[in-house]
């Protein structure tokens, strides 16, 4: 018997104890290979992982794992991203006080050590100024490293603690017993400067990162800050204000003018205005009336209205935007999984140069071969940190990632993101997409003056009791328009034709297709023949309402092309860009919409299938195939495409299934975000460039091949200051972006 298939949990967890790549690495080797986890990947910059796992997996397992080796896991289940906030507080509140007491005990070392190099008891003070910065504000470098040791690993502590430490031994040898080098006719420097300002350079590149990187985040925190904290509830008949955490699928919960809406729901009585605009993107707020749906994080406007909660927690529009965006920023770009490698090999082949460095010095070092192998293997070790390196790829896909929402476009992971710039060919669907998915009424042609006044209430009447689609479009237009309805009997439903109704007085009416014309001998006029023609050549659908003698009105209904949708395939077009209609529709109708927003290629009456296999098509002549859809029709295209993009007001599953959506569901955003695709990769690259650079640059300067050309040897206190602002400088560059105009 086969045993039964596990689902699968997908979850974020803030990760505590990480200070470079080569930590993130290892965070996401063990967790890997914990029993039950199927995948998992670490975000450097965000502190943080996502973990797949099987429901038989505990949390704490996870933790377990990491925590044996000086990593840990924040499992709140209450709120994982406040605990988080909290820890990365406090983290940045430790780290400033290390810092400030590490610089007031450094600054009197410096002087010491550059200007009072020969004063005996300076060696002295020196000594027990240093041991505190080295050993109690500087302690996590060493407990890191003493971890990473135990399960024969390394990391940027080990760097820090080798580089720092060897500094202090050395010194300490220098100050204990300075007559071993006296007897050799050498004068026993010491560098305790060197070990103190290290620490000192790092803790600050570690403070100005966290501060940094907290930074990347901000579009993330706005999001959270759209749900209330609490709401009001009628319990038993009583209003009572209750916990966000503790509402429940059900409960009535009443929103006032001005709060903003807790849960997902559908309204049962009241009647207001709520302003939509972080989902729709449009500033006009939209009537709520009974049965119509309220979503978490919007605003109620005026009146007061009371709704039965249907999506609550992470299953609220609000919490699963939320959700995408955390996991775009925690996925990792391709280019990423390369950096990973290096990061992996990082650490031990620098402490194998470093070695190297050391052994080379020591033969060709002359008097002072050993003072010079020493301070320079230590410059290498910390020239070399590896944050540069790790920081490259996902700073810039953070702040991408934010900046997208910011423009109501969700990323849903960092492939997407890195491959949009390259896309050469769109797909559209039509309904939803070109065109708003809502059927209006466009145009009314009365046959007569008087017909207006006479027969609209009629009409009103008539489809207010069809239950034909296309009926609520005439209703919601008469409706604007403050016309009342009349008594209407013996209402009839005419399959494939329309509907008939009579007034009290026993007149006839009907209202349908040209079929049901025909049906009852009511001929078109020449007026009105030249007039709907015109209709359906703009992709119209004509419903006519006629008497049992004649024509009353023609009725003109559309799915309304948006307002943005022609201007957005043109700019589409003019970046060079192919861009494909395909629809379900027919032809006339899709040739319609397509002259109208400047197409000049569709294809009509496609199903999904149809659709998928015209973007396999198009991949085999070597294109970048987009796909923009928004129904359960297109997820199969959505998924064969090489980027993936859903409209906000779409189906569930088209959202699930797409990289990107489009919050606002406005077309000009597709280019939006190719060019942000473009800043986002150019800045992983200028990242990526630095980083490589300053280490190919930087290690071989500290091992000291500039010694023979000019005497030129790295302190290792300035290699400590450039190690810091390396980190620094790449996450300045990323936050760039944040600047840009998309």
């Amino acid at each position: 018997m086969s045993s039964p298939i596990l689902q699968t949990i997908k979850r974020t967890f803030p990760v505590t104890g990480m200070t470079c790549a080569a930590c993130a690495s290892s965070v996401e080797t063990i967790l890997q290979y914990t029993d039950g986890v199927k995948a998992a990947s670490v975000n450097f910059a965000s502190n943080s992982v996502l973990v797949e796992f099987d429901q038989s997996t505990n949390p704490e397992l996870l933790n377990k794992a990491l925590s044996d080796i000086g990593y840990g896991l924040i499992i709140s289940n209450e709120n994982p991203s406040l605990a988080s906030e909290s820890a990365q507080e406090a983290e940045y509140q430790s780290t400033k006080i290390r810092l400030i007491w590490s610089a007031g005990l450094t600054f009197p070392v410096v002087i010491l050590g550059m200007f009072f190099m020969n004063w005996e008891p300076g060696k002295w003070i020196s000594l027990l100024l240093t041991i505190p910065v080295l050993f109690y504000f500087g302690k996590p470098f060493f407990i890191g490293a003493y971890k990473q040791a135990k399960h024969k690993k390394a990391n940027m502590d080990t760097l820090v603690a080798l580089s720092t430490g060897i500094a202090f031994l050395f010194s300490l040898g220098n100050t204990l017993f300075p007559e071993f080098w006296h007897a050799r006719g050498v004068h026993p420097h010491v560098y305790y400067e060197a070990a103190t300002v290290i620490i000192t350079f790092i803790t600050l590149g570690k403070l100005l990162e966290a501060r940094a990187k907290s930074n990347t985040t901000t579009a993330l925190k706005k999001l959270m800050g759209l749900q209330p904290k609490t709401l009001k509830a009628l319990i038993d008949g009583v209003e009572k204000e209750i916990k966000i955490n503790d509402v429940q699928k059900g409960f009535e919960i009443i929103v006032r003018p001005g709060e903003k809406v807790p849960v997902d729901g559908k309204v049962i009585s009241g009647n207001s205005f709520v302003d939509e605009s972080m989902i729709s993107g449009e500033p006009i707020p939209v009537e709520k009336r009974a049965d119509e749906q309220l979503f978490a994080g919007t605003v109620n406007q005026k009146g007061s209205l009371h709704f039965i909660a249907e999506k609550v927690g992470e299953e609220t529009l609000l919490a699963q935007i939320i959700l995408r965006v955390q996991e775009a920023q925690g996925s990792k770009a391709p280019v990423q999984k390369l950096v990973d490698k290096i990061a992996g090999i990082f650490v031990p082949v620098v402490i194998s140069i470093a070695i190297i460095t050391f052994i080379v010095w020591m033969i060709v070092g002359g008097e002072d071969a050993f003072t010079h192998a020493l301070m320079n293997s230590i410059a290498v070790l910390v020239i070399a940190c590896p944050c540069a390196l790790g920081l490259a790829t996902p700073t810039a896909i953070m702040v991408g990632v934010g900046k997208g929402a910011e423009n109501n476009i969700l990323i849903k992971d960092a492939e997407s993101l890195e491959l949009a710039h390259k896309v050469n060919a769109v797909i559209l669907d039509k309904t939803g997409t070109i065109t708003s998915g809502k059927t209006i009424l466009t145009d009314i042609l009365w046959t007569k003056a008087n017909f207006e006044n006479q027969y609209s209430s009629l009409l009103l009447s008539m489809e207010r009791a069809s239950e034909h689609p296309l009926a609520e479009a005439v209703v919601t237009a008469l409706k604007e328009k403050e016309i009342n309805s009349v008594e209407i009997q013996n209402f009839q439903s005419i399959t494939g034709m329309g509907v008939s109704a009579a007034l009290p007085s026993g007149e006839l009416f009907y209202v349908g297709n040209q079929k049901l014309l025909s049906e009852k001998g009511i001929e078109l006029s020449s007026e009105v023949s030249s007039k709907i023609k015109n209709w359906r050549n703009e992709a119209k659908t004509v419903v006519f309402f006629a008497s049992t003698s004649e024509i009353l009105a023609c009725i003109a209904i559309a799915d309304q092309i948006k307002d943005t949708s022609k201007e957005a395939i043109q700019g589409l077009t003019e970046d060079g860009i192919s861009v494909y209609m395909l629809t379900g529709d027919n032809e006339q109708t899709a040739k319609a919409v397509a002259k109208q927003v400047g197409l000049k290629h569709f294809q009509a009456e496609m199903m999904p299938t149809d659709k998928s296999n015209f973007i396999k098509e198009l991949q085999s002549q070597g294109k970048i195939v987009a796909m923009v859809g928004d129904g359960i029709n297109d997820s199969e295209a959505l998924a064969q495409a090489d980027v993936s993009i859903a409209m906000g007001h779409g189906s569930d599953i088209a959202m699930d299934v797409a990289k990107m959506t489009i919050i606002s569901s406005d077309l000009r955003s597709i280019q939006k975000a190719f060019n942000l695709s473009k800043l986002t990769v150019h800045g992983i690259h200028q990242n990526l460039f630095w980083a490589f650079i300053y280490n190919l640059i930087g290690i071989p300067i500290a091992a000291g091949v500039l010694y023979p050309i000019n005497g030129f040897l790295l302190d290792p206190m300035i290699a400590g200051a450039a190690m810091a602002f390396s980190s620094v400088s790449v996450v300045l560059n990323s936050l760039r972006l944040k600047g840009k105009t998309l």
